[in-house]
């Protein structure tokens, strides 16, 4: 029983001090938050306390207060903005955030990018080194040197002999007046020279009226159009015969870079079929047609085959030096954001802030980009750990201040700002909204109530309409300006 009864009061007595306990804490806890709130309300104005600049609302960043009070914009304490939380207008990290994130910068250089272009190509025939061996008279082919397609040949070796009639006919009347003696055979001399060069006769026609066919040039033999007892008319082709001394490559030139390709412009090719050599040639032309599907445009390059070791079909991996853009600055291309629309890049200040800017790219290469717009050259640029600045700049309200392209609407000589709601009442010259953000304020979606700048704006309008509301900031708040309804009334939707 007494066993009992000591239970009973240790658990009474640990009951007590409990409630004690709580009743303590949430007297603590009261006048901790009612210290606070009263240090809030308190402007810094006495000596060693910070110093601030101005008073703003989180939800409108872009407004600024000379004193302390509560948000013309939300329900809640303006909060002040300290002198050594700014920098230059940018976004001040602590040094030791910086360490600890990996936050790098690098300075801004003024250069010319001369971007290397790699890209791969096929090897064709050159075909200004091709020539067509054709039969200039009417005849029959009586022998035939060369009959297998892709024999080598020298220039002058014989191809094939061809037997001309209508020659043999004109040489045995030329030699027969050559040797005769009267004074009108003479005189016929001239007629039957001038017969045999009208023909065409070559200078070395055989007695029998046959002609000997010879290659043009040193190369290779890659057509045999004609075989032996073959009768042939004038202009007939024969042969083709094409030379190794070049070779095209045709390579296809991405659109960026090919408005820097010119005529001239030096190559370098590696073939895989021929290890360890590396062919040199030129750029000859830019074929004037972009392909649709690949964007690209094809290059003519004329490759020098020295050896003879290259042949038409083999792949090339080609290495091209294009001329050296203007002077630029240059950026490392990993500082770029990009956030689809535009680019812009996080710029340190003298003092330590940072600041984001927006910038026109240009060509990239080498890891490197030109700057055509935004930057001089000298800044610094953070190469690493951007993202976690532009994000706190977005969060500050320094990118709305970029937004150039979503400019709102101006009117007079008041800026109106936009966006989609929902009439929730009217009454008393205020309106109160269902709005969506405003993008060009830094305002997320809400509802709260708005006084009208005239209180016709609002007229025909009834709870549940959907319109479009501009609104004009300014430091007595919000105003609404305008109204358009966009829609049915809420309540008419099935």
């Amino acid at each position: 029983m007494t066993y009992t009864m000591n239970r009973v009061a240790m658990i009474v007595a640990a009951a007590a001090l409990l409630v004690v306990g709580l009743a303590g804490g949430y007297w603590w806890a009261r006048r901790g938050s009612n210290h606070d709130m009263a240090m809030a309300d308190a402007p810094a104005t006495e000596a060693g306390e910070r110093n601030a600049l101005y008073w703003y609302d989180p939800m409108v960043p872009d407004q600024h207060f000379d004193k302390p009070g509560k948000s013309p914009f939300m329900d809640m304490q303006l909060v002040p903005k300290y002198a050594d939380e700014v920098a230059g207008g940018g976004v001040s990290i602590d040094p030791g955030l910086r360490q600890s994130v990996g936050i790098r910068t690098e300075e801004v250089e003024v250069g010319r990018l001369a971007a290397t272009v790699r890209v791969p190509g096929t090897l064709a025939w050159d075909l200004r080194r091709e020539a067509v061996v054709s039969a200039v008279t009417e005849g029959l082919v009586s022998r035939v040197q060369v009959k297998a397609p892709y024999t080598k040949v020298a220039r002058g070796q014989p191809l094939a002999a061809l037997l001309a009639p209508a020659w043999s006919s004109a040489l045995a009347e030329a030699q027969a007046l050559r040797q005769a003696q009267s004074a009108t055979a003479q005189e016929l001399q001239s007629a039957a020279q001038q017969r045999l060069r009208v023909l065409g006769v070559p200078s070395g026609l055989g007695r029998d009226g046959s002609v000997t066919l010879s290659a043009p040039h040193d190369g290779v033999v890659t057509e045999v159009l004609v075989r032996e007892g073959q009768a042939v008319m004038p202009g007939t082709p024969l042969f083709r015969v094409n030379g190794t001394a070049t070779l095209w490559l045709e390579a296809a030139i991405p659109q960026a870079d090919a408005a820097r390709l010119r005529p001239g412009t030096p190559v370098e090719a590696v073939v895989s079929a021929v290890p360890g050599q590396t062919f040199s040639g030129e750029v000859e032309t830019l074929l004037p047609q972009v392909d649709m599907a690949s964007r690209t445009q094809q290059a003519r390059i004329v490759l020098r085959n020295p050896k003879g070791v290259l042949a038409p079909g083999m792949f090339a991996e080609v290495t091209m030096q294009p001329e050296g853009t203007a002077p630029a600055p240059l950026v490392p291309t990993e500082a770029l954001i990009a956030t689809g629309t535009d680019s812009r890049v996080i710029v340190q200040d003298a003092k330590g802030g940072f600041q984001p800017v927006r910038v026109r790219t240009g060509l990239s290469g080498g890891g490197r980009t030109e700057i055509l717009a935004g930057l001089k050259g000298g800044e610094r640029v953070v190469v690493s750990g951007q993202f976690l600045i532009d994000s706190e700049a977005s969060l500050s309200g320094l990118l709305g201040r970029l937004e150039t392209a979503k400019a709102p609407e101006a009117v007079g000589q008041a800026v109106l700002h936009e966006a989609e709601a929902t009439v929730e009442s009217i009454a008393d010259g205020k309106i109160t909204l269902e709005h969506g953000p405003f993008p060009t304020l830094n305002m997320p979606g809400m509802t709260m109530a708005f006084p009208l700048g005239n209180p016709d704006v609002a007229k025909g309008l009834k709870a549940g309409d959907r319109v479009r509301v501009f609104v004009r900031s300014d430091a007595k708040g919000l105003t609404v300006e305008r109204l358009e309804r966009i829609g049915e009334r809420a309540g008419d939707q099935p």
